[in-house]
């Protein structure tokens, strides 16, 4: 867009600029630390969709001179008129003196047409050494708003509110770390209130983005049911002569068999992190452990899935043997451990050998007689639950998380303990359709597409109910 909007994030050192550049931008290749100074010099962070540029934002280093720069401007200025023209003469003499090296910096951008967002830390108070900053931003006549960045907590933030609102039209309150991204598009429409010549771009801004965000979120639910199809129709395979002792073999089996399921769950995470654009997160080694525990350690699987009365009752409608659910609730054995012993995985059990395959070809390459050992796929009815369980509490921490939070991704173990029966009756029973044709490998393709829909539609829903 060739009349896109372009604001300068501006401040005192270390309040937050950067993350609320990060935060805005969608970026978090932006540079943030709790150190003073990490911005010395202007940054431009343009945030595009579909290669479209909406709007820009430029990260500037923090006012340090701001008295003696509003005195200079002060002892320059002859009327009110006159203060935009004074502020570009103050840049021009001392951008190369070496002096007021941060404030020429900053106001650059501001004198070449960008809008004012002045950042303040609402978990410090106010002071009027801020005063002169604020004052020489007004001097500037560009349009201008004030965020409070509660960075540590909210203690100032009234008081700053006081203040703020007697030199910038609109304030508002804006964690960089917390804020959910109605909050984002809420500072769009705003600023498209401070200027008019913004305001279509500005709104067409905000339909891009909410646009980007509805075909994010069906990115995800794509991902999401490809991987659940997968796992749930994954088998180990090998080929061995007539005379080899399967046995020999179930172990190596079994391992790739896990292995290979955890690299599907991680790729898909992987994809999600990407679709909502935190590209640097995969970089973090901790990231694909946030789920804390192993993806087969049982004793959470109700926590992700179905708990045992869910699990016996969708057992026992569907004609479900003693050997799945019923004998885990009956007997009080966590799930599936006392059946790892005997098999685990597969049609009736985990492992089972073709040796009546002579005379045959598979593929047109596979020799022929033999055995074919085969290891999966898993039969438990829980487990499709608990990838969705798994994949959609990792979804809406990625997808509610701000692009400026660098800390790694935590599990709260209470968070999703509920996610099944807080589904409407209706949701629950397409649900409980799906995962049964999973469970029972029919019509994966047409089942995916359908999981994909169920999926969207509840990420749709815990993003406006959230």
């Amino acid at each position: 867009m060739d009349n896109a909007p372009r604001f300068a994030v501006v401040g005192h050192p270390n309040k937050g600029k950067s993350s609320i550049v990060a935060t805005l931008s969608l970026d978090d290749s932006v540079a943030i630390a709790r150190t003073s100074g990490t911005t010395r010099v202007s940054q431009s962070f343009p945030m595009k969709v579909d290669g479209q540029l909406i709007y820009e934002l430029v990260d500037t280093p923090g006012f340090q001179r701001a008295r003696k720069a509003l005195a200079w401007l002060q002892n320059e200025a002859e009327k009110v008129h006159d203060r935009p023209a004074v502020v570009k003469r103050f840049v021009e003499t001392w951008k190369d003196s070496g002096k007021f090296v941060d404030e020429c910096e900053l106001l650059k951008p501001i004198i070449e047409g960008a809008g004012i967002i002045y950042v303040v830390d609402g978990s410090r108070p106010y002071g009027e050494e801020y005063e002169a900053e604020m004052e020489i931003l007004r001097w500037t006549g560009q349009p201008s708003m004030a965020l409070i960045n509660p960075i540590d907590n909210d203690e100032y933030v009234e008081e700053w509110r006081m203040a703020l609102n007697q030199y910038f039209r609109i304030t508002r309150v804006f964690n960089a770390m917390t804020v959910e991204f109605h909050k984002r598009i809420d500072i769009l429409n705003a600023f498209g209130q401070l200027h008019e010549a913004w305001r279509q771009p500005l709104e067409q801004a905000v339909k891009s983005l909410t646009q980007m965000r509805e075909q994010q979120h069906l990115q995800a639910a794509r991902a999401i049911a490809q991987m659940v199809v997968e796992m749930c129709g994954y088998s180990e395979e090998k080929k061995i002569d007539s005379e080899s002792d399967p046995d020999r073999y179930q172990s190596i089996m079994k391992e790739n068999f896990l292995n290979a399921l955890r690299k599907l769950e991680k790729k898909s995470r992987q994809q999600v992190q990407e679709i909502y654009q935190h590209k640097h997160l995969k970089s973090q080694e901790s990231t694909f452990e946030l789920l804390s525990s192993d993806l087969f350690a049982m004793k959470d699987w109700y926590f992700w899935g179905l708990d045992k009365i869910q699990l016996s009752a969708i057992s026992a409608a569907a004609g479900a043997s003693a050997g799945l659910a019923i004998d885990a609730v009956s007997g009080g054995s966590s799930l599936l451990m006392g059946a790892a012993a005997g098999g685990l995985f597969g049609g009736a059990g985990v492992w089972f050998m073709a040796d009546k395959i002579a005379k045959q070809k598979i593929s047109g390459i596979l020799p022929l007689g033999g055995k074919q050992l085969t290891f999966g796929p898993v039969s438990n009815r829980n487990f499709p639950y608990v990838l969705l369980g798994r994949a959609i509490y990792h979804q809406q921490l990625i997808a509610g998380r701000p692009h400026a939070k660098r800390d790694e991704l935590m599990l709260k173990m209470d968070a999703q303990s509920n996610w099944l029966k807080e589904l409407s009756s209706e949701r629950r029973k397409l649900l409980d359709k799906l995962c049964k044709k999973l469970s029972n490998q029919e019509k994966p393709e047409e089942v995916e597409e359908a999981l994909s829909n169920w999926i969207y539609l509840s990420l749709c829903e815990a993003e406006v109910t959230g």
